[in-house]
C-alpha cells in the first residue's frame, strides 16, 4: 500500500502535498534496477528509444534557434497535426481549436483536475487504476474515490451499481480509462453509453484516459485499427475532457510531451493554466510531436504488433495452473494473480531476487489490485520469452 512521507511539524506543509502518496512501482524499480541481468517490465513503455525521424526533428528545430517562449496552446503546426491525427483515426474532422499541447500526460491531467475539481470535491476512480489518477487527484485538493471493477474469467468490467451507489453531493468528476492501464480492460460503446448517462444524470464530468487506443487485440472490440471512444457517443454539449500524451505511441515517454482535447470555450481557462504550471511546452519538442503524428504510423503499427506478439507470450503462464490471467483486451499490461499470494509488494521483490524479473505490485494500484502483478509486455519477443521462463520456473517457490 502506498504510504504518505511523515514531514516534521515546523515545517507546516500543505495537507495535499504532505500527503501525496508515494508509487509503490517506483520503490519496485528502485530496488532491481541496477541489478545485473534484470529483464525490466514494471514501468509502462517498450524498450525501443525514440525514432531517429523525431529526433531529427527536435534537433533541427534547436539548430534553428527554436528556443524562445511559444504559445501557451501549443504552436499552430502541431494542434493542427492533432486534428488531424484524429480525423484518420476517428474518421470525422476536428477543429484544432480543441487541442491544446502540455508537457506530458501528467500535467494534462492535472490541469483536467485543477479546473473541476478542489477542496471538498470527490472523484470516482474505477480500480485497479493507474496511481497517478489519485495523486493527481489528490494534490488538486479533493478527494479520490476508489470504485472497484468487477472480475470474472472473461475479465475486468465496470461494476455501473457500485458507481452510482459512491455518487455524493459532492462528486464532480468519473474518471474512465480505457483501454485500461493496467487491466488491459476495453470499455465497449455499451460501457460507454452506460458511463456517459450516469455522468449526464449526476451532472459530473468525465475525465477520459484513452492514451492506450490504437493498442487493441480483440477483433470483436476493433474500430478501424483502434477502441471505441467517448467520441463515437458524445454529444458536442457532453462533458468530458481528454487526455493524452506522445509517450506511448511513438516511444516518447522521456519528451514529456502531451495534449488536452476539450470544448473550445475552455480554451482561455486552459491557457491560463498552461501559462501557470509550464508557460508553455518547448518548441522543438512540439517539432518533434509534429514528425512523430505525421511520419510515425508505420512505427506505431510495429509497436501495436510487437505488443501482440508479448501478450501471446505472457498468455502462457496460466498454463502453470498457478496463475489467473484473464486475456487484456487492450494496452500492453497483464495483469496476472498470484494463486495464494496475499502479497504483491512481497512476491515483486522476491521475483527480482529469484527471477530477475521485474514487475510492478498490484497494490500500487488500489486495493482491489493487491495480490495481483503488473506486467509490460512492450519488450522484444525474446525478453517477454525469457521472463515468462523464469517466472514460470520461480512460481512454485513463490507459492510453496
Amino acid at each position: 500500500m502506498n504510504v504518505s512521507v511523515s514531514m516534521p511539524s515546523f515545517l507546516n506543509l500543505r495537507p495535499e502535498a504532505e500527503q501525496a502518496p508515494t508509487s509503490g512501482i517506483v520503490d519496485v524499480f528502485s530496488y532491481g534496477r541496477l541489478k545485473p541481468g534484470i529483464i525490466p517490465l514494471w514501468v509502462g513503455e517498450g524498450d525501443l528509444p525514440t525514432p531517429t525521424f523525431i529526433c531529427e526533428a527536435a534537433a533541427q528545430s534547436l539548430a534553428e534557434g527554436e528556443t524562445f517562449y511559444t504559445y501557451q496552446r501549443g504552436i499552430p503546426e502541431l494542434r493542427q497535426a492533432i486534428a488531424g491525427y484524429h480525423e484518420r483515426v476517428y474518421r470525422k474532422p476536428f477543429d484544432p481549436e480543441r487541442f491544446f499541447v502540455t508537457s506530458g500526460g501528467m500535467p494534462a491531467m492535472q490541469i483536467a483536475f485543477r479546473m473541476l475539481a478542489g477542496n471538498g470535491d470527490e472523484v470516482l476512480v474505477p480500480t485497479p487504476a493507474w496511481p497517478n489518477f489519485a495523486g493527481a487527484i489528490s494534490i488538486a485538493g479533493a478527494r479520490p474515490v476508489a470504485v472497484p471493477m468487477i472480475i470474472d474469467a472473461k475479465g475486468w468490467h465496470l461494476d455501473f451499481e457500485r458507481l452510482e451507489k459512491a455518487i455524493t453531493p459532492r462528486t464532480r468528476v468519473l474518471v474512465i480509462n480505457s483501454p485500461s492501464n493496467p487491466t488491459g480492460w476495453v470499455a465497449s460503446h455499451d460501457d460507454l453509453r452506460a458511463a456517459l448517462d450516469l455522468a449526464r444524470r449526476h451532472g459530473l464530468w468525465i475525465v477520459a484516459d484513452e492514451i492506450y487506443g490504437r493498442f487493441v487485440h480483440d477483433p470483436s472490440l476493433t474500430i478501424d485499427g483502434r477502441t471505441p471512444s467517448f467520441r463515437d457517443v458524445m454529444e458536442p454539449e457532453d462533458k468530458i475532457i481528454f487526455v493524452q500524451t506522445f509517450s506511448k505511441n511513438w516511444a516518447m515517454t522521456g519528451w514529456r510531451l502531451g495534449w488536452i482535447e476539450a470544448s473550445p470555450a475552455l480554451g482561455q481557462v486552459i491557457e491560463n493554466l498552461v501559462q501557470y504550471q509550464t508557460s508553455g511546452t518547448p518548441v522543438f519538442v512540439q517539432r518533434a510531436g509534429v514528425a512523430a503524428i505525421e511520419q510515425g504510423e508505420d512505427f506505431l503499427a510495429d509497436q501495436i504488433a510487437k505488443a501482440r506478439r508479448g501478450r501471446e507470450a505472457v498468455g502462457r503462464l496460466a498454463e502453470t495452473g498457478l496463475v489467473e490471467l484473464p486475456p487484456p483486451n487492450g494496452a500492453f499490461y497483464a495483469f496476472l494473480k498470484i494463486k495464494g499470494a496475499t502479497s504483491a509488494k512481497d512476491i515483486a521483490f522476491r521475483l527480482i531476487d529469484e527471477a530477475n524479473v521485474g514487475l510492478a505490485p498490484g497494490s500500487a494500484f488500489g486495493e482491489a489490485g493487491e495480490g495481483y502483478l503488473r506486467l509490460c509486455y512492450l519488450r522484444k519477443p525474446e525478453d517477454v520469452e525469457e521472463a515468462v521462463r523464469r517466472i514460470a520456473e520461480a512460481l512454485p517457490r513463490l507459492v510453496a
